[in-house]
This record gives structure tokens, C-alpha cells and sequence, in this order.
């Protein structure tokens, strides 16, 4: 197939690496992107902007940080909904508004396109890995056409509801993932200001009821203090407001979530933001007047 990518980042770049190595031909407006070079030499064409990459490609797949470039991307000047006849996908792999991505949905259904909403989960490693958690909302047909695409990225590939409900499941992720980075940072830095090993700390505790993947991924940054992204702060707090925007509107009380935002609002307020997220564990350890391990 001709897949249009749109937002090659930290993440968007390896996705569309696997593509253009399952042998689609990959179409892209973006010109500079660290990871430039190596997808030229993979074959990766570009053209000059996202209509001319909608009107070159049968799937369109947008992987942008927030639901503003999102808009501009579909709907902006030059932008993919310029460039769309009927028949078309578009795939948005960003992590924004659920309520925005109905409307987004809505208005490329209007042109006789169809549209999924995919987040992702797993992180530059997963993208590199190809082994990205997609959470999909869209119709059967969209997804099934999309299905071969997405096994090229991912290994964990779910359709979960009508378009917006891939991006309310990325939230309900993303609340899962914030609420266990901080409970693995409380109990490294509980444990290693109590005096002990925290790598041993984090050896025994994989090895029990408490094991998961934040604590054997992000434990280890916050020991090795590798806070390099990964999936910056910033991001990661774009997310959680989702979550508490969404919250009020339904009624719902997110105790933990507003807890977990005000720790990345401190590390934000230290000029911390482009850390990882693993890197809240540094509010923490202020508080504590204690790192868990040394830099």
C-alpha cells in the first residue's frame, strides 16, 4: 500500500520505519526529523505538505503530540482533508481529546473517508520494538482494512469501541501508567532512604505480587537516573488533564490523578518537563530530601 505519515518524532519515526521495511511505499511532508536520513535511505518519499500527502497515499496515519496539531494537521491550510477523495483512512495515532476526535471522525466520514482513532502505549521503546499496545476506536471495515498496517507496529491490537474510544481507553492507560510510576517512586525512595539497596529493592519486588512493567522499566531509570525520553513529563501531563477535563464533565472524582499531576506540575516548575516520566520520582525525592540513587 501508499501510507501517508504525518509526525515522524520519537515515536512516529520507527513507526513508519516498520512500514516502509514490510514493503509499503511511505509518503511524509516532514523534511527535518533526526531520524531523517536513515528513512530517506529506506525509501521514505517526501512531498510538500499534508494535502499533498493525503492526495498521494490510500491510508493517512497522523502521530502528532496534542489535539491542536491534530486539527491544523486534518484541517488546516494545505491540510490532509484538502487532499482526500473517497475511500480514503485516516488513522490518528496521537493521544488527544476524545470528545474533539468524535468531531475530527465526523467531519472525514463527511467525505466519504473513514477514520480510527489509535492511540499507542509502550513508549520509544515499544515503537523501536514494534511492540505497541494500539487501542482503536472506528468501524469493523476500518479496522480490519487497517489490521496489516497495525501488526507492523504492534503486537497488542484491540478495537474497543466507536471513534473517541480508542482515545478514552489511552487516557484510562495513561491514569494507570502515572499512578504507577509514582507508587514504584514512593516505594524506592521509601526504601532507599530506610537504608537499603534499591536495586536489590527492585530485584525482589519483580519477583512478587508487585511486578509490572513500570517497575522494571522505570524503576531501573529512576536507580540509574536515566531520565532521557522516552515519553517526556509534558506529554505525559497533556494526558492526565485530558483525564481531569473528562472527569469533571462526567461527574467523576480522579483523587489519585490530580495527586499524580500536581508531582509532574512540581517537576514542570523545576524546568523538568522534558524529562521522562519516569523522572517524577525527582518531586519526590525534594520532598523526601533524599534521590534514590546517586546521579
Amino acid at each position: 500500500m501508499k501510507i501517508g505519515f504525518i509526525g515522524l518524532g520519537i515515536m512516529g519515526a520507527p513507526m513508519a520505519g516498520h512500514l516502509l521495511a514490510g514493503g509499503h511505499e511511505v509518503v511524509s511532508s516532514i523534511h527535518k526529523t533526526s531520524a531523517a536520513k536513515e528513512l530517506l535511505d529506506a525509501g521514505l518519499t517526501v512531498v510538500d505538505n499534508a494535502k499533498a500527502v493525503a492526495a498521494a497515499a490510500e491510508i493517512i496515519i497522523v502521530m502528532v503530540p496534542d489535539t491542536p496539531q491534530v486539527e491544523a494537521v486534518l484541517f488546516g491550510a494545505n491540510g490532509v482533508a484538502e487532499g482526500l477523495s473517497a475511500g480514503k483512512l485516516v488513522i490518528d495515532m496521537s493521544s488527544i481529546s476524545p470528545i474533539e476526535t468524535k468531531v475530527f471522525a465526523e467531519q472525514i466520514k463527511a467525505k466519504g473517508c473513514g477514520y480510527l482513532d489509535a492511540p499507542v502505549s509502550g513508549g520509544e521503546v515499544g515503537a523501536k520494538a514494534a511492540s505497541l499496545t494500539i487501542m482503536v476506536g472506528g468501524g469493523q471495515a476500518d479496522f480490519d482494512r487497517a489490521t496489516p498496517v497495525f501488526e507492523l507496529m504492534g503486537k497488542n491490537i484491540t478495537l474497543v469501541g466507536d471513534n473517541g474510544v480508542g482515545q478514552t481507553t489511552k487516557v484510562a492507560n495513561q491514569i494507570v501508567v502515572a499512578l504507577t510510576i509514582e507508587a514504584v517512586g514512593e516505594a524506592l525512595v521509601f526504601a532507599s532512604k530506610a537504608g537499603a539497596d534499591p536495586a536489590k529493592v527492585r530485584q525482589a519486588l519483580m519477583g512478587g505480587l508487585a511486578q509490572s512493567r513500570i517497575l522494571e522499566v522505570h524503576g531501573e531509570r529512576m536507580i540509574k537516573r536515566t531520565f532521557n525520553p522516552g515519553f517526556r513529563i509534558e506529554l505525559h501531563q497533556k494526558d492526565l488533564n485530558l483525564a481531569l477535563q473528562g472527569a469533571k464533565a462526567l461527574g467523576v472524582s480522579l483523587p489519585n490523578t490530580a495527586n499524580t499531576q500536581e508531582l509532574f506540575n512540581s517537576c514542570a516548575a523545576h524546568g523538568d518537563q522534558v524529562l521522562d516520566h519516569s523522572g517524577m520520582v525527582t518531586a519526590l525525592e525534594r520532598m523526601a530530601n533524599h534521590k534514590v540513587a546517586k546521579d
